[in-house]
């Protein structure tokens, strides 16, 4: 159980507007919510059908609470999303603990591991690499050699980190993700493709968490980068040499052809491709599906293929539709200029 209404309003640093001696098991979303639940609203209408669902509790932003008597409690905060966040971490299975290492677990002698990190079943940690306090390897995961792992960091089943790579403090790599593969770079002698060799690396930052499958591919001289606090979706590709800025987030099925370079806090959203040696400022917003084949400014929103700026691209699209009754009014012109000539 979370607790009351009124210790959940504690916990996140909001208020109650009704009962709060209302008792709250856990948090479901409006479909799925039972008596003894906590759903959340961010907007009007999810607000109206939350106030309709079986929820005991809503938790809401403060822009949507009015004075009157609402038909249910409300739990008012600034950041409902935030304010959500935490109430799920209360709710999270914990992450494994240290001192631990599974008997199946293959450890090179040469290796550093922390004496407080956790080694799941299987897992291998290479030689001359090194495990940082309080971090996780878990069960079939690959660390190769020479890899660096920082403190507190979670590699979970499955995910690989091939030779030489580094990650900091906090990171977190979800199942099947693979970092350091083989960058994609070959040239063309006499009609046949030659592997270039890629010997360089990827370095992620503090606090960067990598989805399940998405594959960041290291760099043919130097370092593919992904800055701090940068959250990347599943199914990602990142080629080789890219460098990918601070607390960006990118969602799947992205791909990022390579040498792309992404600034600070930018956001991409869904199926995005980047045609690779270019450069993407900081602060755009970048919409699904679109193709960026170009230099980005700073501070854009961009859509569509070749992207450019939104309101344009919204525009382009109107008149996309409206080109079916041009094309009517045209013909209907063309035959009343005829008749008149007859």
């Amino acid at each position: 159980m979370l607790g009351t209404l009124e210790e959940l309003a504690a916990r996140v640093g909001g208020r109650v507007v009704g009962d709060g001696s209302v008792r709250i098991e856990g948090v479901r979303t409006v479909d799925e919510a039972t008596e003894d639940s906590l759903t959340f609203a961010t907007t009007e209408a999810y607000l109206s059908s939350a106030l309709a669902s079986r929820a005991g509790a809503v938790l809401v932003d403060a822009s949507l609470a009015s004075d009157a008597a609402p038909a249910k409690p409300l739990l008012v905060v600034e950041n409902a999303r935030h304010a959500l966040a935490l109430l799920l971490s209360a709710l999270m299975p914990p992450r494994p603990q240290g001192p631990f290492r599974h008997p199946t677990a293959v450890i090179e002698s040469d290796a550093n591991v922390a004496d407080d990190a956790y080694v799941g079943a299987h897992a291998y940690v290479g030689h001359r690499a090194s495990v940082g306090s309080n971090s996780v390897v878990g069960q079939n995961a690959y660390v190769g050699d020479d890899v660096a792992i920082g403190e507190s960091a979670w590699i979970h089943a499955n995910a690989s980190m091939m030779a030489r790579c580094r990650i900091g403090d906090r990171v977190v790599l979800h199942a099947g993700c693979v970092i350091g593969s083989e960058g994609f770079g070959w040239a063309f002698v006499d009609g046949r493709a030659e592997r270039i060799p890629q010997i360089g690396n990827v370095v992620l930052e503090d606090e960067v968490e990598v989805g399940a499958n998405t594959c960041i591919d290291r760099a043919q001289v130097g370092s593919t980068q992904v800055g701090r606090g940068t959250k990347i979706d599943n199914l990602v590709q990142i080629g080789h040499n890219c460098r990918i800025g601070k607390h960006c987030v990118i969602a799947a099925l992205t791909g990022l052809a390579g040498s792309t370079v992404i600034g600070d806090r930018v956001k991409v959203a869904g199926q995005v491709g980047f045609r690779g040696h270019l450069t993407v400022g900081s602060g755009v917003t970048i919409a699904g599906h679109s193709g960026v084949w170009g230099n980005v400014r700073d501070g854009a929103t961009v859509s569509g293929d070749p992207a450019h700026d939104h309101r344009e691209e919204l525009r382009r699209q109107v008149m996309i539709r409206r080109l079916p009754k041009l094309f009517d009014r045209v013909e209907a012109l063309e035959r009343s200029r005829l008749r008149q000539t007859e």
